[in-house]
């Protein structure tokens, strides 16, 4: 490893006040170029060709922040002209801009690609931009980054070598940014609150078919991003960026959202979860981009493609970030006063898009390995087809929105990735008996084969009811009228597609600690049901509708605890709760 790598928190800010003559461009050149497009750097590469520019131009600043499971930290390089690079002064009057690459390694276009974009800035190839400040996370996988090889993507064509998509330990990092398994992920969500972007670009290649196109764009669905914002995001943001590009005579399409399958069948945008990093740049109402490159494209291509997609974005900020910005603020502004939120998107069948869409022609010819069907493209019958594309999503769930949530104190899982995501909140001061309102879990499904580390929860069903619980002083009250507060709907209400519930943060509330014994508790359940007609009623029911019931006597003994004062209450309680908006309980909201 080269020593200029810190192991510890280093703010780092090289400058001088000395520009290149135009006959030493040469000397800032990457090890893309120097391999004449067919490699790409590696991290200490990387790393080294930022503090080179940091050090010859006073426009860039480069600092450690943070660790990653790798053990070294983060790094973020900022381009201002101005030369302040104290982010909460300047953006007041200019837009941010915050470039990722290397989430999976071995999709390293990004990478070379941000090197090109903030070499030609600085070297004043490209016109420097007034308005507009670019942050990049040169390489936020580092543990993959360093594990470089040649044969794990075996679809791709180029580089010759390539990082690894897991991360130092083995977590795929664009699964990671709800539940925060990883110090990667705690690091960006510091980077990212420190710089609060108004546009976010995250650099990925993918192959889920065969086609023209070297350039395809994930934007963050607009249903879900909503309002105004969502509406300037697909019918203004976008197309401008399409249009850049198709002046430049580069083709782009929306991402491929297919697997072996002839993509002029039609396909549906991809649904950016927050689990993933557009889907959670957006709950901060951060405008999303994923550039996808297309793999089976030469690598000189794929990263001149996609320095000319951002420097694209870039040239749009800047001429437009006037109303971004405002378009950002009432955004904000309008989530203060929603009473409503809409999550777990579904595609609409009723609305779809047509586009032209440039193709290779496929069949299914038999395997020579197999003997069986194949897919197969023939890239000498290219075509152009009308095809649908479905990017109309509507929401599944709708909830009120609370005051504010209670959580106990002993929750430090959740407590910490609150703070981590800048949520603010307080504890009680006294021991308090309220009025709030309760989930009970009704039913849920758990995948069976583990994901990213977890055996998620899908399908959820709740049932709300309105109870009084007694807190504890230090137990915490979380506002919901704040910046974060659909992070803090998308975290906390337990149906929502990426919730800490569904990721298993709340599991023990799914187990029953107390139960019963049989030979006792036959003659309390007969009791039972000699007192409540009603119990007695549904229980005979059950038994005549039920064979399979009415034949174990554990079941229907069971059926009588789950149905009377001794089942615990914490039995599929979920453990955090929503104080109403407008009730006694909202007042607390209000104190210092």
């Amino acid at each position: 490893m080269k020593s200029f790598i810190p192991f510890v928190f280093v703010f780092l800010v090289f400058s001088s006040c000395k520009k290149p003559l135009e006959d030493e461009i040469a000397t800032y050149q990457t090890y893309f170029e120097q391999s004449e497009g067919k490699e790409t750097a590696t991290y200490e590469q990387t790393i080294a060709f930022y503090i080179k520019l940091a050090k010859e131009f006073p426009e860039v600043n480069i600092q450690t922040i943070g660790e990653t499971d790798s053990g070294y930290p983060l790094h973020m390089v900022t381009f201002n002209p101005d030369g302040d690079f104290n982010l909460e002064n300047v953006r007041k009057d200019k837009a941010i801009i915050l470039i990722n690459n290397g989430i999976h390694p071995g999709e390293s276009d990004g990478i070379d690609a941000t090197m090109l974009l903030y070499r030609d800035l600085v070297t004043e190839q490209l016109k420097s931009p007034k308005n507009t400040i670019l942050v990049t996370i040169p390489v936020y996988n580092v543990g993959g980054a360093l594990n470089r090889n040649s044969t794990t993507r075996v679809n791709q064509n180029g580089p010759l070598e390539y990082g690894f998509r897991g991360n130092a330990l083995n977590y795929d990092l664009n699964r990671d940014f709800i539940k925060m398994d990883t110090k990667n992920m705690k690091t960006f969500a510091e980077i990212f609150h420190l710089v609060q972007p108004d546009v976010f670009v995250d650099n990925h290649v993918s192959n889920g078919a065969d086609y023209q196109y070297t350039l395809t764009h994930l934007f963050t669905q607009h249903n879900k991003m909503g309002g105004e914002l969502g509406e300037y995001l697909n019918e203004s943001f976008m197309p401008q960026i399409e249009k850049a590009l198709a002046d430049k005579n580069w083709d782009i399409t929306p991402y491929v959202n297919v697997f072996n399958k002839p993509p002029e069948l039609g396909f549906s945008q991809f649904m950016d979860h927050p689990r993933y990093s557009t889907g959670y740049t957006t709950l901060w109402n951060t405008l999303g981009l994923m550039v996808e490159t297309h793999m089976l494209k030469p690598y000189k291509k794929r990263v001149e493609g996609t320095y000319e997609l951002m420097e694209s974005v870039l040239a749009l900020v800047e001429n437009e970030f006037d109303n971004i910005k405002k378009l950002r603020a009432n955004t904000f502004a309008e989530d203060m006063e929603r009473d409503s939120y809409y999550f777990n998107w579904q595609i609409d069948t009723t609305r779809t898009t047509t586009m032209d869409f440039k193709g290779y022609e496929a069949t299914l010819t038999k395997s020579e390995v197999t003997g069986l069907p194949r897919l197969k493209y023939h890239t000498d019958r290219p075509f152009t087809k009308e095809i649908e594309y479905q990017n109309f999503f509507y929401p599944k769930d709708t909830v009120t929105i609370p005051e504010a949530y209670l959580v106990r104190r002993g929750e430090q899982r959740v407590l910490k990735r609150l703070e981590a995501n800048d949520i603010a909140y307080y504890p009680l001061e006294k021991d308090t008996l309220l009025r709030v309102e309760a989930y009970q879990i009704l039913d849920f499904d758990t995948r069976k084969r583990p994901y990213e580390g977890h055996y998620t929860h899908f399908n959820t069903q709740i049932e709300k009811s309105t109870l009084e619980i007694s807190f504890s002083e230090g137990d915490i009250l979380v506002p919901t009228r704040q910046q974060g507060i659909r992070y803090l709907l998308e975290t906390l209400e337990p149906q929502a597609e990426d919730s800490f519930f569904n990721w298993n943060f709340f599991d023990t509330a799914l187990q029953q600690k107390e139960n019963f014994s049989p030979y006792v508790f036959e003659d309390i359940a007969l009791e039972m049901l000699r007192k409540d007609s009603l119990l007695r009623n549904e229980f005979l029911l059950k038994k005549e509708a039920e064979p399979d019931f009415a034949e174990s006597w554990y079941a229907q003994l069971d059926w009588i605890h789950k149905n009377s004062k001794y089942l615990e209450s914490a039995y599929l309680r979920y453990p955090v709760y929503r104080i109403a908006k407008n009730s006694e309980a909202a007042a607390l909201v209000t104190m210092d």
